[in-house]
């Protein structure tokens, strides 16, 4: 009985340490030596349009929101 226990707790982490462990730590290296390495230049493009991108969007709230409260003083009340 106490033998079958103590199978059932040893084979799992025998499993674990010969197969799960090291393609864990693999993939785990891996994937840090790729945040290590920075953007790319296709990524940093990206990001710099999206960024632009935001900043258009900003602007033109900004400027909806200035309307609103010309035309609609009330307007931010009402939500």
């Amino acid at each position: 009985m106490e033998e079958g226990m103590i199978a059932i707790i040893v084979m799992p982490l025998v499993v674990f340490t010969i197969f799960v462990a090291p393609i864990w730590l693999i993939l785990h290296y891996r994937s840090k030596k790729q945040v290590n390495q920075g953007l790319s230049a296709e990524e940093y493009a990206a990001l710099s349009t999206l960024a632009d991108k935001a900043e258009k969007m900003s602007e033109r709230i900004e400027t909806l929101e200035a309307i609103l409260d010309s035309e609609a003083p009330e307007w931010r009340n009402r939500a």
